[in-house]
């Protein structure tokens, strides 16, 4: 799933492909993507682009008075296009599931693998008008998510840090990879209680969290929409990558499973080298 870091160089990319440029037509191609009706997509057909902005995960393209309002979900991704083929694609064919075509013949296309539709697409006119928008929390590379702010998040929190780091209405644009990564460079476990956090604590997850976001962003800064993917991946440290070795002491990955995800993390860094045996049964919170 595309997370914070990855929207934000998206934002970067189309920021310096689109403001300014007139779209020719937008055209949905799966049933599934729209979750507006009113106003049409064809509003959009002859306005210009006027910005990009990134809400959390949510990329937001003002055109006119209107927002066109996308969140890639799990297996979502955007793919900037030079051209198109004359003939316009058949609905509900292939991964496509809405193209935007600008007056010069450029443009994107967003695509979603899998069967699992979740990729969502809004045309409002205010982006508070779109759910996920109006429930984020701050965003985490904001100048004001500071150290104290960050601590007053957590507290009356009650629940482990993992599920709190990617709780979109507590922060914004962190997902269960960053949430690996940040809980890794904080040297914490993904069970840890937020209610046991002490304040050396927060200062060190405050500090890994805003490292590695800024370090994800920059190592992304400039790449072509199509690169991002690979980016993301290779800047891995534990997530991903269960059964190699960890690149800070060389112990040996481990992963935790659930249904429909899984996190990956150290047991040197994180847990006192005892592993996670299973998330409802572990009692390891340290």
């Amino acid at each position: 799933m595309p997370e914070l870091p990855e929207v934000e160089a998206l934002r970067v990319f189309l920021d310096d492909h689109l403001v300014g440029r007139e779209i020719d037509r937008v055209l949905p191609l799966a049933i599934s993507v729209l979750k507006t009706y009113d106003p049409p997509l064809t509003a959009l057909h002859g306005g210009t682009v006027t910005g990009v902005r990134r809400h959390g995960k949510f990329l937001d393209l003002a055109v006119g008075p209107l927002h066109l309002v996308t969140h890639l979900a799990r297996a979502g991704w955007l793919q900037w296009k030079d051209s198109f083929p004359a003939t316009p694609p058949r609905p509900g064919k292939g991964p496509l599931a809405l193209r935007a075509v600008l007056a010069g013949g450029d443009g994107f296309d967003l695509t979603e693998a899998g069967t699992t539709k979740r990729l969502a697409v809004h045309l409002v006119h205010d982006p508070a008008e779109v759910p996920g928008v109006a429930r984020l929390g701050p965003d985490p590379l904001a100048a004001s998510f500071d150290r104290d702010a960050f601590a007053a998040l957590l507290d009356g929190e009650r629940r482990q840090i993992k599920g709190a780091l990617r709780d979109q209405s507590l922060i914004a644009g962190i997902g269960n990879a960053y949430s690996d990564e940040i809980l890794h460079v904080a040297k914490m476990s993904p069970f840890k209680p937020t209610a046991k956090l002490t304040d050396e604590e927060i200062t060190r997850l405050h500090t890994a969290l805003r490292t590695t976001l800024t370090d994800a962003v920059a190592r992304s800064s400039g790449l072509a929409a199509g690169k991002l993917k690979a980016e993301k991946k290779s800047g891995m440290r534990v997530h991903g990558r269960t059964g190699q070795a960890c690149p800070v002491c060389g112990d040996t990955v481990r992963e935790v499973s659930f249904a429909d995800s899984s996190l990956q993390y150290c047991p040197t860094c994180q847990t006192g080298g005892k592993p996670l045996a299973d998330r409802r049964l572990s009692k390891l919170l340290k």
